[in-house]
Order: structure tokens, then C-alpha cells, then sequence
């Protein structure tokens, strides 16, 4: 079965490009905010059964890390096989290691949250 991407707001360059280089399928999603901030997203095509994979560059990740989450989430609801990522920027690898009491590995963290939904 043909493998599906879907592609977070402002990947849509870098999805279609991929899409051609590995024969997949461009999927829809809708990924919109309500007014008080809050993700509201949907998956449109069919996922059931298929290898997901989900397009988003993660700079500026606060922003972009919640709908990504829930897209991810969506897809495996909807019955996707696998859900991937494929982020040519993955964010929060600098604190890798605690430098000083009191700070967060936050690599470790955002490796925990991605891979609660992402395989």
C-alpha cells in the first residue's frame, strides 16, 4: 500500500517534493485554532491500514508541537498502521545533558512526548 504524507502548515514545499522522491501520497488534514489558542485538527484521507507519515519542521516548536501531537494522534485513531515524522529540524537537542542543577534534559523530554504518538 502506497505510503501517506501529511503535512503540517508551511511544510507543503518540502512534503510535495517528498512525495515524489518516495512514489507516496499527499494527504489532507484540516489544522486549525479556535480562538483561544487551542488545536482543532482532522485527518481527510483514508489512513486505515497505511504507513502515515507526518511533514513539520519543528522550529519554533512551542508553536508547532501541540498540533502535531494531535495530528499524529488522529491518524492512529483512524486506524493508520504506523505514524512517522519526518522533521528536517528537530527542536530542544542542545539541552541534551544538565549543565546546571535545576535545568531539564529537554531533549529527553521532547523524545518521550514524540514517541508517545510517533513510531
Amino acid at each position: 500500500m502506497t505510503p501517506l504524507l501529511l503535512a503540517l502548515q508551511g511544510n507543503d514545499p518540502m512534503a510535495g517534493r517528498l512525495t515524489a522522491a518516495l512514489s507516496a501520497e499527499a494527504g489532507a488534514a484540516i489544522v486549525r485554532r479556535f480562538p483561544d489558542g487551542e488545536s482543532y485538527v482532522r485527518v481527510e484521507s483514508a489512513v486505515q491500514g497505511r504507513q502515515v507519515a507526518v511533514v513539520r519542521t519543528l522550529d519554533r516548536p512551542d508553536d508547532k508541537l501541540v498540533s502535531l501531537l494531535l495530528l499524529a494522534a488522529a491518524a492512529r485513531e483512524s486506524g493508520a498502521a504506523s505514524v512517522g515524522l519526518i522533521a528536517p529540524y528537530l527542536a530542544y537537542k542542545r539541552q541534551d545533558v544538565r549543565f546546571r542543577p535545576g535545568e531539564t534534559v529537554s531533549a529527553r523530554h521532547l523524545a518521550a512526548w514524540l514517541s508517545s504518538g510517533i513510531d
